[in-house]
């Protein structure tokens, strides 16, 4: 894929991992929506960013739990570019709980989950389906490392992310040829999705204990998690119903 004017909906554009991805992509030229559900300051101020690399950009409110806002996404760039060319679903939630304290987590807890982080990306990408078909486009679902080795903030996300890992490969063999669709699992990103949790001290604590731990002695900046979306978009075109772990290596287990 070309990303010079190609569209690209990125699904909590706002913060992180998907701020990221829409910078990148603008400065490649691409024209980027940027769907947030809470994060509406961030969410503008991405998009001045993006406009001000020479990519175009525009912003859009929804809640990927709701399919009727997941259409909505889709409208609003077709009626604004005519066109989706690739889809980024990085809208994810957790709960912090132990897992050996089986009373952390409602039931509750696990479709809310369940809901933002897996069905919330099957009503995305079933909402674009016929305009990726079309273009013969792309999907990157951002799952993590915990789907994979089992490890995370709770078993609740653990189990989701599990979900939507095989998810993504149902649906690559569902959708090929005209589709294809692959999922990066990110080990630490240094995001406040976990420095929010800490204080400064114990931040810098828990940052520096994991980059002791993983072989390539490094947590990710989401621009790293962002340049292996980017390539699974436009460039990996042989590969899809992949799951990348973009961890530093954690899965290795500890340096020797």
């Amino acid at each position: 894929m070309d990303l010079k004017e190609a569209v690209i909906i990125i699904t909590g554009g706002g913060t992180g991992v998907g701020s990221a991805c829409a910078l990148e992509l603008a400065k490649c030229g691409a024209r980027v929506v940027i769907s947030y559900n809470k994060s509406q300051e961030s969410a503008f101020d991405v998009e001045t960013k993006c406009k001000d690399v020479a990519g175009d950009a525009i912003t859009i409110q929804g809640n990927v739990v709701l399919d009727e806002d997941c259409r909505n996404i889709v409208a609003k760039t077709i009626e604004r570019w005519g066109k989706i060319d690739g889809l980024v679903n990085n809208a994810g939630i957790t709960k912090f709980a132990a897992p050996n304290d089986l009373d952390a987590l409602s039931s509750e807890d696990f479709m809310d989950l369940y809901s933002t982080n897996v069905v919330g990306s099957y009503q995305m990408l079933r909402a674009c389906a016929d305009h990726l078909k079309s273009s013969k486009g792309s999907v990157v679902n951002v799952s993590s490392i915990a789907g994979i080795k089992a490890i995370g903030s709770s078993t609740a996300y653990i189990a989701s992310k599990a979900a939507l890992n095989a998810m993504t490969v149902a649906l690559a063999r569902a959708l090929a040829p005209e589709i294809r669709i692959n999922a990066v699992c990110p080990g630490l990103v240094d995001t406040e999705w976990h420095s929010k949790r800490f204080s400064q001290e114990e931040y810098k604590s828990f940052l520096e204990n994991y980059e002791r731990t993983v072989p390539l002695r490094a947590a990710a900046k989401p621009e790293d998690i962002a340049e292996t979306i980017i390539w699974l978009l436009s460039s990996a075109k042989l590969i899809t119903g992949e799951t990348i772990l973009v961890d530093a290596g954690l899965h290795l287990g500890k340096p020797m």
